[in-house]
């Protein structure tokens, strides 16, 4: 599942983990990422000590088949923006891509509360754009795609509709789960997982009607580009 950031990456991973046939990974290229940008995210120096930060060892990890008894399904919440120009695509054509997407306004908005000041290339959009492409063409058709707000608006008729574009039943279980941390979350779960952790299902959804400053609106025009690309092809 291709994500940005702040977007609902994480309940989505809750909504599969919860299923009895499915494993799931945690930004499992976050360490890599780190080490290769520098960037100073909170808990970097923990996520690349406990993380895998060869990207071909990260590969090979994602391709071995999910073990555990009555275990079909590998759910992987991927970052757009962790797939570096360094990593080799064509490990995507072993696996089923989908796409998660939100509307670029409430993803800026959301991250300068959180992370900062962002940039084109922190956002995730070009490269989920470009992600999709690769897989369109690779396949010959358009790769499911979800939009955030349809979630929240109706879980149970997207992941519905989701499960059937992948050739997988849907499972009541996928609309809600316990609260806390899991195991499988990431060492960063600490730092911006207090809100999924507190959950038992997907929030309601309400209208954000959220403004980007001045200064951002060259950047939300170029996400907007790209988002609407996907949107089109999303399920509804």
């Amino acid at each position: 599942m291709w994500s940005g950031p702040r977007n609902i990456s994480t309940a989505m991973m809750r909504s599969w983990g919860n299923r009895s046939d499915t494993i799931v990974v945690d930004e499992p290229f976050y360490a890599f990422y780190l080490k290769e940008t520098g960037k100073a995210h909170p808990g970097a120096a923990e996520i690349m000590a406990t993380g895998e930060t060869n990207w071909q060892k990260v590969v090979d990890q994602l391709l071995a088949p999910p073990s555990g008894s009555g275990i079909s399904i590998f759910y992987q919440k991927q970052m757009t923006h962790h797939l570096l120009p360094q990593i080799d695509w064509t490990w995507l054509a072993s696996v089923t891509n989908c796409f998660l997407i939100r509307d670029p306004a409430e993803v800026i908005c959301s991250y300068l509360k959180q992370n900062g000041e962002p940039t084109l290339e922190d956002l995730g959009f070009v490269q989920q754009a470009n992600i999709f492409e690769f897989v369109r063409k690779a396949e010959g058709k358009p790769p499911p795609v979800v939009d955030a707000n349809d979630v929240l608006r109706d879980p149970e008729k997207i992941l519905r509709l989701l499960c059937q574009a992948i050739g997988r039943p849907f499972d009541q279980a996928m609309l809600s789960w316990p609260p806390g941390l899991r195991e499988t979350d990431g060492s960063w779960a600490a730092h911006w997982y207090q809100s999924v952790a507190r959950s038992t299902g997907f929030e309601a959804y309400r209208e954000r009607n959220e403004v980007v400053p001045d200064r951002l609106q060259d950047v939300h025009a170029r996400c907007r580009e790209y988002y609407e690309q996907l949107y089109r092809y999303r399920l509804h």
